[in-house]
């Protein structure tokens, strides 16, 4: 039997990183929103849909902020990799129904 004390703390945690994952989902949205518009751009000016110098510059940047928050730089840089892969799809996809 978990003590009540304990599982109101738990639950507090919990309510807590709930919230966190709902601003992640939220702020993700508003991030994709931003990269799309960015899509239609390079595909209105016929950019190529990935830009790995500033791939590059996004990754040391996030290492950086990882490090100052206590986060594990590794672990931040997989998270942005996911995401400019997604992103670059996303580009891909935009570009070739302007084609169409």
């Amino acid at each position: 039997m978990i003590d009540p004390a304990v599982k109101q703390e738990l639950s507090g945690y919990r309510q807590s990183i709930d919230n966190i994952d709902a601003a992640l989902v939220h702020m993700l949205a508003e991030r994709f929103r931003c990269t799309k518009a960015v899509g239609v751009l390079k595909a209105k000016y016929n950019l190529p849909p990935a830009d790995p110098a500033r791939e590059e510059y996004q990754i040391e940047r996030l290492r950086r902020l990882a490090k100052e928050a206590d986060l594990d730089p590794d672990f931040a840089e997989k998270f942005l990799n996911f995401i400019i892969h997604e992103v670059i799809r996303h580009h891909e996809a935009i570009a070739a129904d302007l084609k169409d």
